[in-house]
């Protein structure tokens, strides 16, 4: 599982450091290639069986409804293959930098099957939001159902 959160920078070149711990969870679940896309302001990457599992279960869906089809396009339509070169960083395609507001300071985030790569001040304002999100009772409520 994906954990734990760290801070790196982005060369000029646009490639990312791929933190140890993370890379032996890539390695695990299909090789030196990670799937790329976006969601949430954020970059998300999956190893390449749980991205197979995404696609199936896409393909599988009854619902073919205007949002679910827009969702595919833009979700797996913009998905990049990354494969980590012999420094251990992958390189990300410019689109995606772009959508995700890459400049220099990023930061990784473990979310159990998957990894997020957001900028640092969206990551910052991501902290900020949850914060706001603990004085509402329903939230406390939600997480409180976890055992927490």
């Amino acid at each position: 599982m994906f954990r734990g959160s760290s801070f790196h920078t982005m060369d000029s070149k646009g490639r990312v450091i791929i933190p140890s711990r993370f890379r032996d969870l890539i390695r695990a679940g299909g090789g030196d290639r990670v799937m790329v896309s976006r969601m949430d302001g954020c970059l998300v990457g999956y190893p390449l069986d749980a991205w197979r599992g995404i696609e199936t279960r896409l393909l599988a869906l009854a619902q073919k409804s205007d949002a679910m089809r827009r969702f595919r396009r833009v979700f797996v339509g913009g998905a990049y293959e990354c494969t980590c070169d012999k420094q251990e960083r992958i390189l990300i395609p410019p689109m995606l930098r772009e959508y995700a507001g890459f400049e220099k300071d990023i930061v990784l985030v473990g979310v159990l099957d998957h990894f997020e790569i957001w900028s640092r001040d969206t990551w910052e304002a991501e902290n900020q939001a949850l914060e706001t999100d603990l004085k509402k009772e329903e939230v406390r409520n939600e997480i409180a159902s976890l055992g927490l």
